[in-house]
């Protein structure tokens, strides 16, 4: 066994890698960029080198430097992780070269799949069931529209380098064909320096059903599969495993083919083989098809070591120390059921845009396993992945376990930042997912329902209230003149809505708020505040704001009532970055006449693109932004005309 390795990540899988490494002994050496300089997983390891900047491409994916640092810190082998390098097999060679050993496959077996038309011909080879579609390497556009038309619509177009949900895009009509290949073309060569692209037959009903598989280079073994249907714009949102629904028969001949295409390119360490599943008529042998396989630990990993007991990290470490395979197939087996949340800083009601903050308050129900790599206090950065943990259950059954996630995520406290766990909350409440009828279209069918705004109550509006005012905490004789309770105001804002709030303290237990035509009355009994005859949620405030921990966390401001009165400024004709990120590409000339929904600019943040369009019909004032510029959130980029009434 190595007695040091580094691990060539950051976040929350290179705090998982540390806690099993440091549990088996082992010495961890993080990386870290500028911005993480103080982050969680660099104060968990034994060591950590600074390897630049806070851009991907000027520290964690720089393969030279990282490899150095391995080699001035005694380190015997790399743990990639997962994204930036870990599908990189020329970061494999130079590892390799350099005489240390990578935790994870060769890198002939990551070139093999790393490209999705190599892979599936591979697999055609090997006896594998594929999804019918054209994988061939003339990329022009009208051999590719003709391919289309031969599949028949719906198509999906998939970049053949991505992963994630990246370049990705489903054409449901031969005239939306060429702007869909178009946009999945930059999105791929924007993520993966490749803009080559498939198409496939799109599955209208379809499950995404995984199988993870361990090799040791000639042998590989299952353990079993993980249910992803639950996903948003093709990004995974709640995993579990096993999956509902899922017969022995299937299981054994998905194990098997899987099982297949790892020992098909001599494949090493923890894998994941992705299929297609059509769930149109429940799950059947001959209705699963090949899709790609991830050559990495995936990020849902925790839920197959919750059914199986196995730590496939340590699996990763012992079989890279040129251990064999720890278990034959025969001696792994399912014990219960298993679900996986991320939890992600997103503003959902802005469609899900990727968030930043400040992490004024994090916590978690302790029952739960939560995997996160930041603390309270830590700061989501524009830079990378905005996960802030995945929170994962295991119960005998999947009922108990569904149960244990809706507990879980209800008791998830997250100040500083928005979040999408109102969303994960609804989502594990849906009756159809209740009853296991998933499949990939689930979210996009009720997304309505699943992100409607939180309902927010008289009695959340006095507690935030009290936390404004300073009043959670019982002071003799609060509140009180010589002759009769102090009556007191606060003005709070939330959503788009906001209200003026008072109360009487009628003394150091009791208070009476008046909001709009109610009256709450709190009292402080055993120890808590009662509100409105309910017991009072935890609260965080930070400054201004204020977060009341009910209802996956309501947040409210505490507004200063001259700033309210001076009312909003600006003109309302700027088109703004919604988030940090770079200007790719800006339609967009001063002069031109637009519609309302017409693209004017594509915003590239976090690897993904977000089309700005035109709120309203207008002329083009003033262009403020050029393609290749870094903006700021709320930076202006497009100006319109003021619109101006008849005279």
């Amino acid at each position: 066994m190595f007695d040091t390795i580094l691990i060539a990540n950051r976040g929350e899988i290179a705090c998982r890698v540390i806690e099993t490494a440091q549990a088996m002994g082992v010495r961890c050496v993080a990386v870290y960029s500028e911005v993480d300089a103080s982050a969680k997983h660099v104060a968990m390891a034994d060591m950590a080198v600074h390897i630049g900047g806070n851009a991907p491409a000027d520290s964690y994916l720089r393969g030279d430097v990282i490899i150095q640092a391995a080699r001035d810190t005694g380190a015997q082998a790399i743990h990639p992780g997962y994204g930036f390098l870990s599908e990189n097999p020329d970061f494999v060679d130079a590892v390799e070269e350099a005489g240390l050993v990578f935790i994870g496959p060769s890198a002939g077996a990551i070139r093999a799949m790393g490209l999705k038309d190599a892979a599936k011909a591979l697999m055609v080879q090997a006896g594998v069931p594929v999804v019918p579609g054209y994988h061939g390497s003339d990329q022009s556009d009208a051999v590719l529209a003709g391919e289309a038309d031969k599949i028949g619509y719906p198509v999906l177009i998939k970049a053949v380098a991505g992963g994630g949900g990246k370049g990705m895009r489903l054409v449901e009509a031969p005239a939306g064909f060429a702007e869909a290949l178009g946009s999945a073309r930059s999105e791929a060569q924007a993520a993966f320096g490749n803009a080559d692209v498939l198409v496939e037959k799109f599955i209208p009903h379809p499950r995404h059903i995984e199988v993870q598989v361990f090799g040791d280079g000639t042998q590989a073994v299952h353990l079993f599969e993980r249910d992803c249907s639950l996903q948003r714009r093709h990004q995974k949102v709640i995993e579990e495993a096993p999956a509902p629904g899922m017969t022995h028969e299937l299981r054994a001949a998905m194990g098997a083919a899987a099982v297949k295409a790892a020992e098909a390119i001599g494949y090493a360490g923890a894998g994941t083989v992705e299929f297609i599943v059509d769930g149109s008529d429940g799950l059947r042998v001959d209705g699963f098809y090949f899709m790609e396989m991830n050559t990495r630990l995936q990020v849902e990993h925790p839920v197959t070591e919750a059914i199986t007991g196995v730590d496939l990290v340590e699996w990763q470490l012992r079989v890279a120390a040129g251990e064999a395979l720890p278990k034959r197939q025969e001696e792994l087996a399912i014990e219960g059921h298993a679900f996986e949340a991320r939890l992600y800083a997103e503003d959902v009601p802005k469609g899900f845009l990727p968030a930043t903050g400040r992490l004024t308050h994090l916590a978690f129900d302790p029952a739960c396993r939560a995997d996160s790599g930041v603390r309270s206090g830590d700061t989501i950065s524009p830079f990378y992945d905005p996960m802030i943990a995945k929170v994962i259950v295991h119960g005998p059954t999947r009922d108990v376990a569904l149960a244990r996630l809706r507990q879980a995520l209800s008791r998830c406290e997250v100040a500083g930042t928005v979040t999408n766990l109102a969303f994960l909350g609804a989502l594990a409440g849906h009756e159809g997912f209740g009853k296991g009828k998933v499949d990939t279209g689930l979210i996009a069918r009720d997304i309505d329902a699943l992100t409607q705004a939180p309902h927010v109550a008289p009695r959340h509006l006095a507690l935030a209230g009290m936390a404004a005012l300073g009043l959670l905490e019982p002071k003799p004789l609060a509140g009180f003149t010589l002759w009769a309770p102090l009556l007191q105001q606060v003005m709070l804002g939330w959503g788009e809505e906001s209200a003026l709030l008072k109360v009487e303290v009628l003394g150091p237990k009791e208070q009476h708020w008046h909001i709009g035509d109610e009256l709450v009355t709190a009292r402080h009994l055993g120890g808590r505040w009662q509100i409105g005859g309910l017991p009072a949620a935890q609260v965080a405030m930070t400054g201004e704001r204020i977060t009341v921990f009910d209802g996956y966390g309501l947040e409210f401001t505490h507004i200063d009532p001259l700033v309210q009165a001076a009312g909003p400024q600006g003109d309302g004709n700027l088109v703004e970055a919604p988030m940090p990120g770079l200007v790719r590409d800006v339609f967009a000339k001063p002069g031109q006449q637009v519609r309302g929904g017409d693209k004017l600019a594509v915003l590239e943040a976090m690897k993904m693109e977000h089309s700005l369009l035109a709120a309203r019909d207008g002329v083009v004032a003033e262009v403020l932004a050029m393609a290749g510029d870094q903006v700021e959130a709320g930076a202006a980029l497009i100006r319109l005309e003021i619109e101006t009434g008849p005279v």
